[in-house]
């Protein structure tokens, strides 16, 4: 393991079957539990987990908001979608790519980019 690099992430979740059932569908992440209040996931890219809250991760609130990639932008939107999430912030280019904002079934914002086709 590196020094002194971003190893692991933990965010929010009311329901944590409900995003675990989400993300997986979504995303393909695998979970594994640590008792009730707590699921660590796997194959996201960077290992972290969610912990039983009664809150959400938000931008506007002060919080990171963690983006993830897809070389599928308007396929990952529909799964998105499909599957519970709310759409924040429909697609849009920036300089070196295209994204779109949105909210998880627990109200957490994420964004997913991809590369200008």
């Amino acid at each position: 393991m590196e020094s002194n690099k971003i190893n692991y992430v933990e965010l929010p979740a009311r329901d944590l079957a409900l995003n675990k059932a989400f993300f997986s569908q979504v995303f393909d992440w695998s979970f594994k539990d640590y008792g009730p209040e707590y699921a660590a996931f796997e194959n996201a890219g960077l290992d972290g987990g969610f912990f039983q809250a009664d809150f959400c991760s938000r931008p506007q609130s002060g919080a990171a908001l963690v983006i993830l990639f897809s070389d599928d932008l308007e396929g990952a939107l529909n799964r998105v979608t499909s599957a519970g999430g709310t759409i924040e912030q429909e697609i849009f280019e920036f300089p070196g790519g295209r994204r779109f904002h949105f909210l998880d079934p627990c109200g957490n914002e994420w964004a997913v980019w991809g590369e200008l086709s």
